[in-house]
């Protein structure tokens, strides 16, 4: 069968090289594809050069779109998600059922694996309160985590605790590059390591079941407790927000991306309140590293605003004294 021939069936030997170069990159652009997907129409049919203005779009859909049939069996899917920050559109190949914490079990050690989760507890347990719902940390913060503590009493990320050595300083910064570098974390130009995009969308299920209490079964006769809701979902897109906005009623769940702020308000026919609990959405508390220091001024219920002591996050990983 021809290339031609093979194109036209669907699934051929230019989506396997574009699929072998995901594999390899782990998540890609629009911009960044273009060049890829003309050097492999290229070297598929030389007489006729591919450039890499000449591919739409809509090129790049119909190979994600005819890639997302061809791989679906083996629980693997090419999904995209908004980069919080930029607002550019980030493809990423992610792996569908298991556990990501479980894929990376293969290129790194279980000491590595443990610091990890360590890291992703400072994130989303330790500085993510209702007071400022940072969701990152500095390297200073990250490295004091290369050692378990001894005292057991941290979360154990949804796995049995076993015991550990940890890592050295050396070892931890190096993993911590390493989770840069493998497209896991980000760090931000102010120090912070965040969740990546793709980070966000391989992991959402296991963030969601680690940090996120489940709600009691009916007809259960235990007193009635709100469950902890750490990990909370944008109200316009319903994706993961670790960067953005919250409503400025510190008792609502409500929270938004910063580029899904006025979708909201257009799709409320323009009324600019929470989507939730109609709080005016003006002045909204930051959620993400501005919520380092944001911490510093709070809000109640209300809408007052007060000086208040930090949550323990200040820029150099130490914690802030009172304002007082």
């Amino acid at each position: 069968m021809s290339n031609d021939d093979e194109e036209e069936v669907g699934y051929g030997n230019t989506h396997r090289a574009f699929l072998q170069a995901l594999l390899s990159r782990q998540t890609i652009t629009y911009e960044d594809a273009k060049p890829l997907l003309a050097a492999i129409q290229t070297a598929a049919i030389p007489d006729r050069p591919t450039l890499p203005e000449d591919i739409s779009y809509q090129d790049f859909d119909n190979y994600v779109h005819t890639l997302n049939s061809s791989i679906s069996p083996f629980d693997f899917e090419i999904r995209s998600t908004l980069h919080q920050t930029t607002k550019e559109c980030i493809y990423a190949l992610v792996n569908t059922t298991s556990d990501a914490l479980t894929q990376m079990a293969t290129v790194h050690s279980a000491d590595e694996i443990a610091f990890v989760k360590r890291v992703l507890d400072a994130m989303f347990d330790t500085h993510n309160t209702q007071r400022a719902e940072v969701m990152a940390v500095t390297s200073m913060q990250a490295l004091k985590l290369a050692k378990p503590p001894n005292d057991g009493s941290r979360r154990e990320s949804g796995t049995q605790a076993h015991a550990q050595a940890g890592l050295t300083m050396s070892q931890a910064e190096k993993t911590l590059e390493n989770m840069v570098r493998e497209g896991w974390f980000e760090l931000s130009t102010r120090g912070f390591y965040t969740l990546s995009p793709r980070g966000l969308m391989e992991l959402r299920g296991w963030l969601m079941d680690t940090y996120n209490d489940q709600p009691p079964d009916e007809g259960d006769d235990d007193e009635y407790e709100e469950p902890t809701e750490k990990i909370k979902l944008c109200r316009a897109c319903k994706e993961i927000v670790t960067m953005g906005q919250r409503c400025p009623n510190m008792e609502c769940l409500a929270r938004l991306h910063n580029h899904c702020v006025r979708n909201m308000f257009r799709a409320q026919g323009g009324s600019e309140k929470c989507p939730m609990c109609k709080t005016d959405w003006v002045e909204p508390p930051p959620v993400g590293e501005k919520a380092a220091k944001a911490g510093r001024t709070s809000t109640n219920a209300n809408g007052v605003g007060g000086r208040r002591r930090t949550s323990g996050m200040g820029m150099d990983g130490a914690d802030d004294e009172s304002d007082d």
